[in-house]
């Protein structure tokens, strides 16, 4: 198999640092790990990781960002990277924006913040296929 990689965005920092900590503490070196502090930068990523040869296996990513919220950007990644699995995390979410993500089939999973470790982990496990 070759790499693949988890990609995590979110318009701040601590967030995606905290989530890449979190997720190589648990996979290793399993995954390449990228991440992204807008939806624009992380789709100009997801074109460098394709030219690279690295699947696309996870991307978690926030919903309420500038520019482009995460229910945008998902639509962009599923068009791009079908196979790729999605992760929303909000706080902010409306009721009818997630009814629609879901819908549409754009997220596999939403899990608000602040998330719970253990949750967020075991989610992100079950959509990789990896259950160490």
């Amino acid at each position: 198999m070759g790499k693949r990689a988890i990609l995590c965005v979110d318009d701040e920092a601590i967030i995606t640092l905290s989530l890449m900590r979190e997720l190589r503490d648990r996979f290793r070196e399993r995954f390449v790990y990228e991440t992204a502090l807008s939806a624009v930068d992380a789709l100009q990523l997801l074109d460098e990781l394709a030219a690279e040869g690295i699947e696309l296996a996870l991307v978690i990513s926030d919903w309420l960002m500038p520019g482009m919220n995460g229910d945008e950007f998902l639509k962009e990644v599923r068009r791009g990277h079908p196979e790729a699995k999605t992760i929303l995390l909000t706080g902010h979410a409306s009721a009818e924006s997630l009814a629609l993500m879901q819908e549409e089939a754009l997220t596999n999973c939403v899990i608000t913040k602040p998330w719970r470790r253990g949750e967020l982990l075991d989610r992100a496990a079950s959509l990789v296929g990896d259950s160490a």
